[in-house]
């Protein structure tokens, strides 16, 4: 099988966190899958906000053949405009069908080269009304972690480049091998793209974290009929109370987190076993054969069945 070919493109004072992301996330942890090159508008190379410097792959030209174009953030993105090769190289590969992908403030780049008129996008939180003033005919969604267009892709600050990354190799290897790079990375394997990616209250310590604690109970009895009332008496607070903070922290009421939990250990029995589609409907608590077909061609347009042969493997990497 031949590799996807991802080029990250390196602006001057690349944020290291973000550059950093996709190189850890698809070079070195699925590099069977994966070949991943690094560019600038030169090909020298490029300084890195906080100091240092990085030595590219190459030049722009590194996109011509690439499948995935990356732009991590970068240094004063908001206060000043990129060259015109730099965004004449980005137009090209979209325009040639190339996937865009934006961490952090690398939205202002694809913004400049105009591919995100007309989409809902999103940037860094602290970014977003500087976003939306220079370009009006963008939506900026300053809540969302990530946000998926199909052949665009932006996500918010810092980790939340890590969310999009691990979302990518969901989308084109299947939950299995994203849950698998995730464990590896010790990041969450799955926070949804409308998750809020900034939380104005302080957050609290995860050992002390009820709402964690009754979503840990919840992902072990996925099998087991789950009402709010249960999961409210685990987090030891009243139904009511319950439902309203963890909305306010995930965005989602806990019931369509569950089933978006259900949905997402379908899809790993589907990758990583032999089990049949009534045995994966009891395991994950969506009772018959009937009802998890029903549920899961709403969430992904696909039958079980047909899952299971888009990603036969991913057993292997498990």
């Amino acid at each position: 099988m031949s590799r996807h070919r991802i080029a990250v493109v390196l602006l001057e004072q690349v944020l290291p966190l973000d550059f950093a992301i996709p190189m850890h996330v698809f070079a070195r942890e699925a590099p069977e899958f994966y070949d991943v090159t690094t560019a600038t508008v030169d090909g020298g190379p490029a300084g890195v906000a906080g100091g240092l410097s990085v030595v590219p792959d190459g030049g722009l030209d590194l996109l011509r053949k690439a499948q995935t174009v990356i732009v991590p953030g970068y240094g004063g993105a908001a206060a000043g405009g990129l060259d015109r090769m730099t965004l004449g190289a980005l137009k090209a590969a979209a325009d040639r069908g190339a996937r865009m992908v934006s961490i952090c403030s690398g939205t202002f780049a694809l913004a400049q080269a105009g591919l995100l008129d007309g989409l809902k996008v999103t940037t860094h939180w602290s970014l977003c009304d500087a976003l939306a003033h220079q370009f009006p005919g963008v939506t900026v969604d300053p809540a969302a972690l990530f946000v998926d267009n199909g052949s665009v892709l932006t996500s918010g600050g810092v980790t939340a480049g890590v969310d999009l990354a691990l979302h990518i190799l969901r989308k084109d290897l299947g939950a299995s091998v994203a849950n698998h790079v995730a464990r590896r990375i010790l990041a969450t394997p799955r926070r949804e793209g409308e998750q809020a990616q900034f939380i104005e209250t302080p957050p609290v310590p995860p050992g002390d974290d009820a709402l964690a604690a009754a979503q840990q109970w919840m992902l072990s009895h996925l099998d087991e009929p789950v009402t709010v009332a249960r999961m409210a008496a685990k987090a030891h607070l009243s139904p009511r109370h319950f439902h309203r903070l963890f909305l306010e922290r995930t965005s989602v009421t806990p019931l369509n987190w569950l089933h978006q939990q259900r949905i997402g250990r379908a899809k790993e029995l589907l990758e990583t076993t032999d089990l049949t589609v009534e045995e994966i409907a009891t395991r994950v608590g969506l009772g018959t054969p009937a009802n998890l077909r029903q549920h899961f061609r709403r969430a992904t347009s696909l039958s079980p069945m047909r899952y299971r042969q888009l990603f036969p493997g991913a057993k292997a990497a498990s």
